[in-house]
């Protein structure tokens, strides 16, 4: 496998480091951007012209990640060149967001193969329900889905997906990646900790709660968050849920994305279902950057060869750790190592399983979750 990471600004595409002899041969081209830049036709078609023959994927972001430096205004993109290995891409626009699920399916489907070794996601991140999305990319056993949701710098309006064409609305792609020599990696942790009592959730429909312990969600997530309420909802991603359908089972956490005041609901990122037990959750930022780093450990690859990892962390905790959200890329590279290229982007959703004994896919919030990608 070999590599090339360049970068888009200032109207030009710079070179950052290469080991590629030929664009030809790029078989995926994965692209980080700002949402205006990304949106615009022009940046594929640039991207189509400097690599004629690859896939080329990427999403809108809330922050571009390239190796240990996050950036915003930017577009980074990274090259790969499988040397024994081979890659599809699979993509849809899904107008009808009650489909997710089912369209997801059979998408999921169309990518079975005896040497598929891994399915990489990326998703819209507004309109669709990460929870529905996760559920239809569970119909292939043995095979693990990661990625994330596409994000838009925080405006949580319209999100873009790139799929071998100019990023869209509502799109979904799949990238698989196939063959014997072929060796993924995956790892998901959050490092929220969680306070107050235990609270059922006791009225919700899909991501929208509107009755936690039979009182109204709104008003009782503003009692938790006292001045913080009048930033609502930005200052949810601050101060997700966390849910469990009963006490022993392992835990997910949910990020708000919107209120509202007449209904005094709340809606979130992913499912919260009737009778889950809840609680808030505030981060601390030397436990999300320590937890980080076994994410990383969990997506070490067995070989020890240098690869490829594709970083997805949420926009919650970049806006928590602020200036010092470098450090949770500096703890993965030291983690994974320096000869591991690095590539991803801050989302608002990101999909894995819950740990490495499972392949069941979950949505996740508020987490680092890592796949890495290397060749034996």
């Amino acid at each position: 496998m070999k590599l090339e990471q360049i970068r888009w600004g200032n109207d030009v595409w710079d070179v950052v480091r290469s080991e590629i002899d030929s664009r030809d041969q790029v078989q995926l081209v994965l692209v980080f951007g700002h949402p205006d830049s990304m949106k615009a036709p022009e940046r594929f078609d640039e991207l189509r012209g400097l690599y004629p023959n690859a896939n080329i994927v990427g999403a809108s972001t809330a922050g571009n990640v390239l190796d240990a430096d996050v950036s915003d205004d930017d577009i980074v993109a990274t090259a790969v060149f499988f040397e024994k290995s081979r890659v599809r891409v699979i993509s849809s626009e899904i107008e009808d967001v009650a489909r997710l699920r089912e369209r997801t399916s059979a998408l999921m489907l169309r990518m079975k193969a005896p040497d598929l070794k891994h399915i990489l996601v990326l998703s819209e991140g507004v309109l669709f329900n990460g929870s529905e999305l996760a559920k239809g990319l569970n119909v292939i056993d043995n095979i693990a889905a990661t990625g994330g949701l596409a994000g838009d710098q925080g405006r949580f309006k319209e999100t873009y997906v790139m799929a071998n064409g100019p990023a869209k609305t509502n799109n979904l792609v799949l990238i698989g990646f196939y063959g014997e020599a072929l060796e993924a990696g995956y790892g998901c942790f959050a490092g929220w900790g969680e306070f107050g009592v235990d609270r059922i959730i006791s009225k919700s429909e899909g991501n929208v709660v509107y009755e936690i312990d039979g009182k109204p969600a709104l008003a009782l997530y503003k009692k938790y968050l006292g001045n913080f309420s009048e930033q609502l909802p930005a200052s949810g991603l601050r101060f997700p849920l966390s849910i469990r359908r009963e006490e022993t089972d392992h835990m997910l956490i949910r990020t708000l994305l919107g209120v509202d005041e007449e209904k005094q609901s709340l809606t979130f990122a992913g499912d919260v279902p009737e009778g889950s037990i809840t609680l808030l959750m505030k981060g601390n930022i030397d436990d999300l950057i320590k937890s980080a780093g076994e994410a990383a450990k969990e997506a070490r690859l067995s070989s020890g060869k240098r690869g490829l990892a594709v970083v997805i962390s949420c926009v919650g905790r970049k806006i928590l750790m602020d200036q010092m959200t470098v450090e949770e890329l500096e703890v993965v590279q030291e983690q994974l190592g320096v000869d591991t290229w690095m590539t991803g982007f801050y989302s608002y959703g990101e999909l894995a399983p819950y740990n490495k004994t499972m392949k069941q896919c979950d949505l996740h919030n508020q987490t680092m979750t890592l796949t890495t990608i290397t060749e034996e």
